[in-house]
């Protein structure tokens, strides 16, 4: 009776967030008196956001937090890796047969995306859920191989959960893009609508396991998990009163990113996380973030960095694919990494986070006991 219960609060819990958090841009759209038809547009096709060129100041600024957090996780990696003893757990000698599969769908996938092979005509468009689907297979063979476990063989009906939970949790990205318009798709115009909704939710489906597969891989490696267990703690003083502040700042922000949106676009990454931790805080519940209270930062720093390692794939994959993407980033759209504005992968780090988030309450995913111990 207690856990249907406390299945019961959760689901309120994180059914009332996603309504929150979905209501809140069309609320400063409201305010300012426009109409919200544009935004919920689809296929959202139509660009209506005029971005601002180059800014010296801007690009200064973020530069400074890209640098400062390069160094902080660097000096992290490094301290994991002078704290963590030698692994002592046995790892399987072979490389999974299904793991070679995987291989060659990534590898025929990345063939064909960026090659132009009349035979094949119009599947030209849909290389990317192959590609994903062999880096996630990969992935999760290399886990195997290291340790003799994966998050697919050891429970791999919640596994398959996560491909649902992903497509609607990126379809939530694009929903929030509308009011800011910070990416863009290229050659998929000629898409029907039911097309577009079937292409796009098959390829969105794969973010959620490619990140948190690639998350439990780092975490195999002694630097990841045992030698981040006991980093540098940082505490809230009074984490109720702070989370109370957290969440009206990020409410207000994410509800004004179409009032405003080349000046807090970056909230668009930033504060669903941050609502969603500080809902959890004042409901007195674990958090994402609560372990690194005790100097424990495996989590954070492992999910982070593996949503940049699949942001660097994303981005590699995508820039002579058929079917693409492009950005428009205010006052730093330059210095270019394919197609991403070098700066903007500082967006993949809280997105990592998100993940896990979104992975912990759709399959109660406790990566950090049950990978961090290695």
């Amino acid at each position: 009776m207690r856990a249907i219960n406390l299945f019961r609060l959760n689901f309120v819990t994180y059914l009332g967030t996603g309504v929150l958090l979905l209501c809140l841009p069309l609320i400063g759209i409201a305010l300012k008196g426009e109409k919200y038809r544009k935004y919920l547009e689809f296929p959202p096709l139509t660009r209506y956001v005029a971005h601002p060129g180059f800014s010296l100041s801007a690009f200064a600024f973020l530069s400074f937090l890209f640098l400062l957090t390069a160094f902080l996780l660097h000096r992290a990696i490094l301290t994991g890796h002078k704290n963590a003893s030698p692994r002592t757990h046995s790892a399987v000698s072979h490389f999974p047969w299904w793991g070679w599969i995987g291989l060659l769908i990534l590898s025929a996938g990345w063939v064909i995306a960026w090659n132009r092979f009349a035979f094949i005509g119009k599947l030209q468009f849909h290389t990317f859920l192959p590609l994903w689907l062999g880096y996630i297979l990969s992935v999760n063979a290399l886990c195997v191989k290291r340790n003799g476990r994966s998050l697919l063989t050891d429970a791999p009906w919640r596994f398959i959960l996560l491909f649902p939970a992903s497509a609607v949790f990126w379809w939530f990205f694009e929903y929030l893009n509308r009011f800011v318009q910070n990416w863009y798709y290229l050659n998929v115009d000629h898409f029907t609508r039911v097309q577009y909704i079937t292409f796009a939710t098959l390829s969105f489906s794969t973010v959620l396991p490619a990140v948190l597969s690639t998350t439990a891989l780092l975490l195999t490696f002694p630097a990841f998990g045992r030698g981040m267990k006991n980093l540098p703690s940082l505490r809230i003083p009074a984490p109720r009163p702070f989370a109370s502040i957290v969440l009206l700042i990020s409410v207000v922000g994410l509800s004004m990113i179409g009032v405003l949106p080349n000046l807090l676009f970056p909230l668009l990454w930033l504060s669903p996380l941050l609502i969603f931790v500080s809902i959890q805080t004042l409901g007195n519940k674990k958090t994402v973030l609560s372990s690194i209270s005790r100097g424990d930062w495996r989590m954070v720093l492992a999910s982070a960095t593996a949503a940049l390692i699949c942001g660097f794939f994303w981005e590699l994959w995508n820039v002579n694919s058929l079917a693409k993407w492009e950005y428009a980033i205010p006052y730093v759209n330059c210095w270019r990494i394919f197609e991403m504005p070098v700066l903007g992968y500082l967006g993949y780090l809280p997105f990592g986070l998100e993940c896990i988030v979104v992975g912990i309450a759709v399959v109660d995913l406790d990566m950090q006991e049950k990978w961090g111990r290695f």
